[in-house]
């Protein structure tokens, strides 16, 4: 979304409009096309998502991303505070970054209790065997 913002704020822009902004390396490259990439101009790549294979750690990446967000959009608001076009859908995405993470914090939350449930086990040598005790009801 915020690609698609940038791009409609210059889709207009003179070459001269271009220019003053800073924007006349991102110009040359892309036009006034979206190309996610970071404010510093490194491209999007999917080493930015961090995957372990094990839930809680991927859970703490997930919390961590949104927070990184959320910061994110705190910085663009304070950015364009006087563009109230720009900065109502930089809230929406703040707020849903905020509700991602709550999300998130509850689903670990959810994962740590069942790990930390005590585990009953029963021992039985041939539990495919219908003559197995743990198979009969007790009377």
């Amino acid at each position: 979304m915020v690609g698609s913002i940038v791009h409609q704020l210059t889709k207009n822009a003179s070459i001269e409009e271009i220019e003053k902004a800073g924007l006349s390396a991102y110009y040359t490259d892309h036009g006034v096309d979206v190309y996610p990439q970071s404010a510093a101009g490194v491209p999007f790549t999917a080493a930015y998502l961090a995957c372990k294979g094990d839930v809680i750690a991927n859970l703490q990446e997930d919390l961590a991303a949104e927070q990184k967000a959320r910061a994110t959009y705190e910085k663009l608001i304070d950015l364009c505070r006087d563009e109230p076009d720009v900065v109502d859908p930089l809230r929406y995405l703040r707020q849903r970054e905020i509700v991602h993470f709550q999300r998130f914090g509850e689903a670990l939350r959810g994962v740590q209790d069942k790990l930390a449930e005590k585990k009953f086990y029963m021992n039985c040598d041939n539990m495919q065997n219908s003559d197995c005790s743990c198979n009969k009801d007790n009377d």
